[in-house]
């Protein structure tokens, strides 16, 4: 695929960063070109880059600045590693960091040879190819470069851009943290079955499966809003309304949920410093 990278880096190849390498992988993407760099590599990591031939872990010596440096490191470990990757950044090199909460200005702070710097927000549905990443440009990224970046994210799912850094915030409140959201929703509604009267394992099994449906309706038809499908499954004076009377009233789901999402964004705006 033409917009995809000559040349790519990956700093940090955990859940996350090996997540995105194998779906630049199977995009296309020409293992002789990508290099993998990760002090700790999982034997999965070692065993695809047997079976694909990337370069993992050479000399940091012999790595030539590439035409994207994506930066999935731990974010508590940017200083540290900052005077290591400075080299690996060359003036045409762009840099796509997955790394929570550091700023565009923190790793130009600590990676000064940096220029064009994309960041982004991945979630964990991105180990099965079905994340959302909300992503932002500084005003180096030119065109042709961010349509890059969009295809090398697009590896692990869909990708929203918003055109303020600030709003990562947001989406990191939204998406980023939101599957930890719809986990807890699972076992409060396994909890309440329980409290109706049915068996732990059968209440869970429930929960699980209708949480994994509905959004498998969504997925496969997403020109339906959320909306029209609730209402497809509330009859008038039904079991459905009866629940949703208590989950939309004035203390109901959405005001918890505004507080929820405004909690994580503050906490966001924290780390971010």
């Amino acid at each position: 695929m033409s917009q995809l990278p000559k040349s790519l880096v990956l700093v940090g190849a955990g859940k996350m960063g090996g997540a995105m390498l194998e779906g630049w992988l199977a995009l296309g993407l020409d293992p002789a070109s990508l290099t993998a760099v990760d002090p700790y590599p999982s034997t999965d990591l070692q065993a695809v880059a047997t079976a694909t031939g990337f370069h993992l872990n050479p000399p940091m010596e012999s790595i030539a600045p590439p035409e994207v440096l994506v930066l999935a490191i731990k974010p508590q470990t940017l200083e540290a590693a900052g005077p290591s990757i400075a080299p690996l950044v060359g003036p045409q090199t762009l840099i796509v960091s997955i790394m929570a909460g550091k700023t565009v200005r923190n790793i130009t702070d600590r990676v000064t040879s940096a220029r064009a710097v994309v960041r982004a927000m991945p979630n964990t549905p991105a180990a099965v190819g079905r994340g959302i990443t909300g992503a932002y440009a500084n005003a180096s990224v030119d065109a042709g470069r961010k349509t890059m970046a969009d295809a090398l994210l697009s590896a692990i799912g869909k990708v929203e851009w918003v055109a303020d850094e600030e709003l990562i915030d947001a989406v990191t409140a939204v998406s980023g943290s939101g599957p930890a959201y719809v986990f807890l929703l699972v076992e409060c509604m396994a909890q309440a079955g329980i409290a109706a009267g049915l068996t732990p394992d059968i209440a869970m099994r429930l929960a699980r499966a209708t949480v994994e449906g509905s959004g498998e309706l969504m997925y496969r038809d997403p020109q339906v809003a959320a909306d029209q499908l609730r209402r497809n499954v509330t009859s008038p004076g039904g079991t459905t309304a009866a629940a949703l009377d208590v989950l939309m009233g004035p203390n109901g789901l959405a005001p918890l949920m505004e507080r929820a999402i405004a909690a994580a964004k503050r906490r966001a705006g924290e780390l971010s410093g």
